[in-house]
């Protein structure tokens, strides 16, 4: 196991053994229940241990988890509606609240974790990955020594950390330069001084986890263990290269094994971080996850997982979905379990409490209270963030600044189909047409467009400008644009694996180039949601029998996101990286006196 964790103030670095390949203010309490603890809990400060003063220590022990999610790279702070979250008001109207931002995040976590000697935190999985230029453009290194700076203690992984591989995984966490690019500086890279962990990770040839699969935080006695698991389906939202040789188990049943594990080694209060999440009612920070009861605010996957986690698990941290919410969920004995998610891009993070009973080991649950907290950018920027940034800006530079297009105002990615969604699509099958002129159409998946163009200059650049940092951070994957084959039938068939099979409870609508149009019906269910007499190709019926040639990010092209049919494609051709068609579509077709405006969004007609 690690050695015990130290407190913050000061705090030694430490590192990890080697692993295998491998305010805006507080969110509405969240407390578990009113029961009250002992009388010996609230005798003050010195009784339970508050800070940890005095010579002695009470029975109970505040221990404080600081936790967030889904950072992706994001240090400097990110454009658009990326960069802002949703508050509810006292009068029921909401605001929006800019927030994120590395800088910002290291003094709120700093200054929450004040005064608490007892304080952890954690992480609930992709760190890194669909990154920004500033982090991706050097394989998410930035970001791993911004987390150490952070004193990051220990974060499951999530699909993204797979992006690149187990052996890039594998190198995040032990450091050493990369394979192919070398050093970025004059020091190798050292790697996390905090653990992955993935318990349900496992190497296909030996049948063990890849990496750790759980980690105990000690202090003065107290002793929290962590369990940390990505969800379970990432073999079909990364790339089939990234995952090659793994294999992903169930969620809840390796959280209940390592948590016996945990119970037998004497440790009894437990958390799981799981990258996996839910839907909260409403997209704003600060909804009552828990009115009218516990839980009933919250649906997905997240809410299966923690009714059947083992009780003996006392909080989940989750992640994922990329929503924020502080809520309840019954586990299976029918007590209230605390389930939180800290939105995404470091624009939040929870403040949970767990109070530890030092007579049992255990925590007790009654007592745990829980907050999101806003990352807002009217507190002092961490110094030490400032000179991280400055430093890699300085080598990206070059590369980032450069203009590739302009726009006359935002394009957005939200919607069942979006302004960006289109551009994209649309690049994608002008960039088909150049490698074969028989090319048809072109489809994008949602989840691949990382954020807005925005109009306002993010840097000295103007505004309108689109730089490539800012075409990297919507498109960071370094996928290549594919062609491919297909007959009708295939082409209807994925239109409807859109809103079927493992996409049928979530929906996940392709981005579509100009010429093909549909109607998708909501209040149908299932693959019955796309019409399928409406489907039409420069205004004629989709032929079952014909051959279309489809442009698609190679991504989907090996049948990611639950499209298994585009995974069948014949004739085949692989082409350059999406960014640079991407880049080339913007270049060719705007400039500073005539830029491109955002494309109306009505290839789909949406019948709700």
């Amino acid at each position: 196991m690690p050695a015990t964790a130290q407190s913050h103030q000061p705090r030694r670095r430490r590192r990890t053994s080697r692993l295998l390949v491998a305010a805006a203010t507080v969110v509405t309490a969240g407390a578990l229940a009113a029961a009250a603890l002992p009388a010996s809990a609230s005798t003050g400060a010195d009784a339970r241990g508050h800070g940890g003063h005095g010579k002695g220590h009470g029975r109970y022990q505040d221990v404080q988890l600081l936790s967030f999610n889904d950072l992706h790279g994001n240090l400097e702070p990110p454009a658009g509606s990326s960069g802002r979250v949703t508050e509810v008001q006292p009068d029921g109207t909401t605001k929006t609240i800019d927030a994120g931002g590395i800088e910002y995040l290291a003094t709120h976590l700093r200054e929450a974790r004040e005064g608490n000697r007892y304080s952890i935190t954690a992480a609930g999985g992709d760190m890194v990955g669909a990154s920004p230029l500033l982090s991706g453009l050097f394989h998410d290194e930035p970001t791993i020594e911004a987390l150490n700076k952070l004193d990051l203690d220990v974060t499951s992984v999530g699909n993204h950390e797979f992006d690149e591989g187990a052996r890039e995984l594998a190198r995040l966490q032990n450091g050493g330069c990369h394979p192919t690019e070398g050093c970025y500086t004059d020091k190798e890279f050292e790697g996390a001084d905090f653990p992955y962990l993935a318990a349900n990770v496992l190497d296909e040839k030996t049948g063990k986890p890849l990496l750790k699969p759980y980690w105990v935080w000690k202090q003065r006695g107290v002793k929290v263990g962590f369990i940390g698991v990505t969800l379970q389906g990432t073999p079909n939202i990364v790339s089939a290269e990234g995952v090659k040789g793994l294999q992903f188990k169930d969620e809840v049943e390796t959280i209940n094994k390592y948590a016996k594990e945990l119970q037998r080694q004497g440790v009894k209060s437990i958390v799981a971080l799981i990258h996996e999440g839910g839907f909260p009612a409403s997209s704003s920070y600060n909804y009552d996850c828990d009115s009218p009861g516990a839980g009933d605010g919250i649906s997905g996957p997240i809410v299966d997982i923690a009714k059947n986690i083992t009780p003996q698990v006392d909080a989940l941290v989750t992640g994922h979905t990329h929503n924020a919410y502080v809520c309840t969920i019954p586990d299976p004995a029918g007590n209230p379990r605390m389930v939180t998610s800290a939105s995404s891009f470091g624009r939040l993070y929870t403040d949970t409490t767990l109070t530890y009973d030092r007579a049992t080991g255990d925590i007790a649950r009654t007592s745990v209270k829980s907050a999101n907290h806003v990352v807002t950018r009217d507190v002092p920027k961490a110094p030490d963030m400032t000179r991280l940034i400055d430093r890699w800006s300085t080598l990206a530079a070059p590369i980032g600044n450069r203009p590739i297009g302009y726009v006359s105002a935002d394009i957005d990615r939200n919607g069942t189909e979006s302004p960006l969604g289109d551009l994209i699509a649309d690049a994608q099958f002008a960039y088909g047409r150049t490698q074969d002129p028989e090319t048809d159409l072109a489809l994008m998946n949602p989840g691949g467009i990382r954020a807005p163009l925005t109009y306002a200059a993010s840097g000295a650049e103007g505004d309108g400008v689109v730089t490539y940092a800012e075409g990297f951070t919507v498109q960071p994957f370094a996928n290549t644009v594919n062609l491919g084959d297909y007959t009708g039938a295939q082409l209807i068939q994925v239109l409807k694996e859109q809103v079927s099979g493992p996409n049928e409870a979530s929906p996940k609508i392709l981005q579509i180039s100009s010429g093909l149009t549909y109607t998708l019906d909501l209040t149908k269910s299932g693959a019955d949601r796309v019409v399928t007499d409406s489907i039409r190709l420069n205004g004629a019926p989709i032929d079952p029998t014909a051959t279309y040639r489809v442009a698609s990010n190679s991504f989907l092209a090996g049948g990611g996101d639950g499209f298994t049919t585009l995974g069948e494609g014949t004739n085949e051709l692989v082409g350059a990286d999406d960014l640079a068609a991407f880049a080339q579509y913007l270049t060719a077709n705007s400039s500073a006196t005539d830029p491109i405006t955002p494309p109306a969004a009505d290839r789909i007609t949406v019948v709700q």
